[in-house]
């Protein structure tokens, strides 16, 4: 019995390794933007893009991976999305231009939304008693968590340290130690788990909602700064259009044996519709505050990076700590709990503002300012989906956590092109500080009216003061 309990959690460290990796490369890359910019002399649109193609490589995937492991074996998909992680890893290091960086950081999305799914799934099969699947769920959580930090960290640390190859470019090859040794270990150790045919892939949704995020996403951040050239206005007409045809191909439902990439009864339920609003505009926010405050740091400030990522640390340090207390207090207070978070969150947000006014701020200001700010979005962020998912039925509840994810980091995407193109439209290519703060100032103002949007749509959820039902 003790070897089989050993090799479950051997299996759940395996299988961990993917949110793991899948989790620092977006907050590693938040710190490292600046230094990424100057390695590979991109332009704003560029580094924008590193951000943003990542997340929508994740998003338009991220449903279809898991009816793919249904079908072909988790552990196959596992084994070879996670090589295909370390492989893009790899190109991501050695790239010379943007263009191959960004062409690489999208098969990195693509690659980790493949993971992900199966990791859960393995976790499902591995811990068949809810006692010990509760645990394992916390343990592969609290890893995703350690991560965040631990990429805020190494994201500031790495792109200072002079070795034989440029510091940013360590950011994304130390991926590969990692994802060789889970690969080895995932082909010899995991099982495979039971196959199931249902019936044929949505490839005309996949396509669609691919299509209509890349049309939305790349001119909104191009056109911009090429002066909204006409291809570019073009290109966010036909997003609306083909996401208008995504749509209509999902309300087909099942047509033909083939398994709709959305279920759209899911927007039957008020619940999830009010918490997807609060998702969009949370969303909007969460990586732009990195963003902006990275840029406003190094290229402002002149704050060098590794005291940047130590900034960050604290953020990541208040955020760990209040969601540990958050979900015990969420099914007892239910939405009071974000609600709290969102106020904190926007208090934080004036003191950034009032407290940043110069490279000469102290620094006993910027860890408490930050580790506030986190504390907020502990208080939000681990509860959102819990929200959701609330009332919806069992049936429907994997289809809706997909669903959920995929929106979630569309909406990061979009706020990378939307708040980060309001950024870079008030700095107008100047590089003195006055400059930096004004964009940070319009900026952070903008979030702050987002996370206003955020509490009005949290209000509009009902009003039960509990989740204990």
């Amino acid at each position: 019995m003790k070897s089989i309990q050993k090799k479950q959690w051997i299996s759940l460290l395996i299988v961990s390794s993917a949110m793991f990796l899948a989790v620092i490369d977006i907050f590693i890359v938040n710190v490292a933007i600046p230094a990424i910019q100057k390695g590979i002399n991109g332009t704003e649109g560029d580094i924008q893009l590193v951000i943003a193609l990542y997340l929508l490589g994740y998003a338009a995937f991220l449903i279809t991976a898991g009816k793919i492991g249904d079908r072909y074996g988790r552990k196959r998909v596992f084994v070879i999305s996670m090589f295909i992680f370390t492989l893009s890893s790899l190109l991501c290091g050695i790239s010379q231009t943007a263009f191959q960086l960004n062409t690489a950081r999208f098969l990195q999305g693509v690659s980790a939304a493949f993971m992900i799914p199966q990791s859960i799934a393995y976790i499902q099969f591995y811990f068949p008693e809810q006692g010990e699947r509760i645990k394992a769920m916390g343990i592969f959580g609290t890893i995703a968590g350690a991560a965040s930090v631990i990429g805020q960290f190494l994201g500031g640390v790495l792109p200072d340290t002079d070795w034989i190859i440029a510091g940013w470019r360590l950011i994304f090859l130390i991926n590969l130690p990692i994802g060789l040794v889970a690969v080895l270990l995932a082909w010899k150790k995991l099982r495979d788990t039971p196959r199931q045919i249902t019936g044929s892939f949505d490839y005309m949704g996949v396509t669609l909602l691919t299509s209509a995020l890349i049309c939305l996403i790349y001119p909104l951040i191009r056109g911009r700064e090429l002066g909204w050239p006409l291809w570019s206005l073009s290109g966010l007409a036909i997003s609306v259009i083909l996401l208008i045809i995504f749509i209509l191909n999902q309300r087909k439902g099942i047509v033909a044996g083939v398994d709709r990439l959305i279920n759209m009864q899911l927007f039957t339920f008020r619940d999830f519709n009010l918490s997807l609003c609060a998702v969009l505009f949370y969303f909007l926010v969460q990586d732009t505050y990195f963003l902006i405050n990275a840029l406003l740091f190094q290229n402002g400030f002149g704050i060098s990076s590794s005291e940047t990522g130590l900034f960050f640390v604290a953020q990541g340090a208040g955020y760990v700590t209040a969601s540990l207390f958050a979900i015990r207090l969420l099914p007892v207070y239910g939405k009071k709990v974000l609600q709290t978070g969102v106020v904190i969150m926007l208090i934080s947000l004036i003191f950034h503002v009032l407290f940043f006014r110069s490279a000469d701020v102290s620094r006993w200001i910027i860890y408490p300012v930050l580790f506030i700010y986190g504390t907020g979005c502990g208080s939000v962020l681990p509860s959102l989906m819990t929200m959701a998912l609330r009332r919806i039925p069992v049936h429907l509840s994997g289809a809706a956590s997909g669903t959920f994810s995929t929106f979630q980091q569309t909406a990061i995407a979009l706020g990378i092109g939307l708040v980060g193109g309001v950024f870079f439209y008030c700095l107008n290519g100047q590089t003195s500080m006055q400059a930096y703060l004004y964009a940070y100032d319009v900026t952070t103002i903008l979030n702050v009216i987002l996370l206003l949007l955020v509490s009005i749509f949290l209000y509009l959820l009902p009003g039960e003061a509990s989740l204990q039902e």
